[in-house]
């Protein structure tokens, strides 16, 4: 069994995830892990699965014949388990260069961003604009949590971070 990592992007309607899972089933796949979204009228997900190598062509057949669907796909790697992973909240005034900010921390400390989900808002009292972030990270030794809460503070006075889970990896 082949681990391979599908992106994929349709016209967002009734009925995709079903679709896409059958054809994953029918073809002997496993759906091991996945992240799905509905964007502006898109469906977008990312999908890991498990699959026999001699069915990965025919799978890869029946989803590129799902309308309007575009995709890309390659063999997954090896993974290396982390020190920790940790999961953190942030709210800040919306301005251009946020993510470029909080991307360019974490990578200077050697951190992984491992998931990233970020949406704008109006904040309801006052209608300015919010930035929020729901980021998973992995660290690699003890001090990097730290070290990466303080650099995202110094991104604003603004900046606002909750810590939603962290748990030895």
């Amino acid at each position: 069994m082949g681990r391979y990592l599908i992106t994929l992007q349709v016209p967002d309607r009734t009925g995709l995830v079903e679709q896409i899972a059958n054809a994953v089933s029918h073809h002997g796949g496993n759906w091991l892990d996945s992240e799905l979204r509905h964007i502006d009228g898109i469906f977008a997900a990312i999908l890991l699965l498990e699959i026999d190598a001699q069915h990965w062509d025919d799978l890869i057949e029946a989803l590129e014949s799902i309308d309007g669907m575009s995709l890309t796909h390659s063999a997954a790697g090896t993974y290396t388990k982390p020190y920790k992973r940790l999961t953190l909240s942030l709210v800040a005034y919306d301005r251009p260069g946020l993510v470029k900010e909080i991307s360019n921390k974490a990578s200077s400390l050697g951190i992984n961003i491992e998931q990233f989900s970020s949406k704008f808002e109006s904040a309801s009292h006052t209608g300015i604009a919010l930035f929020r972030a729901t980021i998973g990270l992995t660290l690699t030794d003890s001090q990097q949590e730290a070290l990466l809460t303080e650099a995202l503070y110094a991104i604003g006075d603004d900046v606002v971070i909750d810590k939603l889970r962290s748990r030895q990896a």
